[in-house]
């Protein structure tokens, strides 16, 4: 499914009504259709602004979230992004239009090897899909400038952050997996972190390990 030009017109204001302005991450958003991340019965209802189910118990995230998530990164075009929670690939492929280099890593392995499908299928060839628990980030090709969750935490993981390099941004949502969270913006500084809270959400919670799906 591709979105009409009307369609399209709508989906960016409704991006802009809710405080998405910064001109790249628009343009990404334009660029990276929501229709090819939403199957099966919701597919219809891809444009809209909010959230949908997808396989494994998981979701795709509404995209004024999105875009507020990635608008507060502040992503530049030479910097490495860790995105922890692949979902549908959605967020990754919107990052990768605004990035050097992408890495994101997921812990269901269906997710993980349909995201990695449809971000080939459109050749964003600086995106590495990984199967891993997410909680623990990526060690190994750290340090990054960027970090994003989709998942929310109890608290800013400290690994995470050791990951993250000076001046480095990380945006999460944070709170208990059953009341609403609130999205923070963490940037590291040579004096330690400086937090700001953007606005409420409501995530699935980070969980540890690789799921066992059946």
């Amino acid at each position: 499914m591709t979105p009409d030009s009307q369609t399209q017109m709508q989906f960016l204001y409704n991006l802009r009504a809710r405080g998405v302005t910064d001109a790249r991450v628009l343009e990404a958003m334009e660029k990276v259709d929501r229709g090819q991340f939403v199957q099966g019965l919701f597919s219809g209802r891809a444009y809209e602004d909010r959230p949908l189910p997808i396989s494994c118990g998981q979701t795709i995230s509404q995209p004024s979230i999105v875009g507020l998530m990635t608008q507060a990164l502040q992503v530049g075009p030479r910097d490495k992004v860790l995105e922890v929670g692949t979902g549908s690939g959605y967020q990754a492929a919107i990052l990768s239009h605004l990035a050097r280099r992408v890495y994101t890593v997921e812990r269901h392995r269906d997710l993980a090897r349909a995201a990695r499908q449809r971000i080939d299928g459109l050749g964003l060839v600086n995106v590495t899909v990984m199967i891993a628990d997410g909680s623990f980030g990526l060690p190994d090709q750290a340090p990054f400038e960027r970090i994003l969750l989709t998942a929310a935490a109890e608290d800013t993981p400290a690994n995470l952050v050791a990951q993250l390099r000076e001046g480095g941004i990380m945006v999460l949502p944070v709170g208990q997996s059953d009341h609403v969270q609130s999205l923070i913006k963490v940037q590291k500084t040579a004096d330690g972190l400086e937090y700001t809270e953007l606005c409420d959400v409501r995530f699935v919670p980070l969980v540890e390990g690789i799921a066992q799906d059946l």
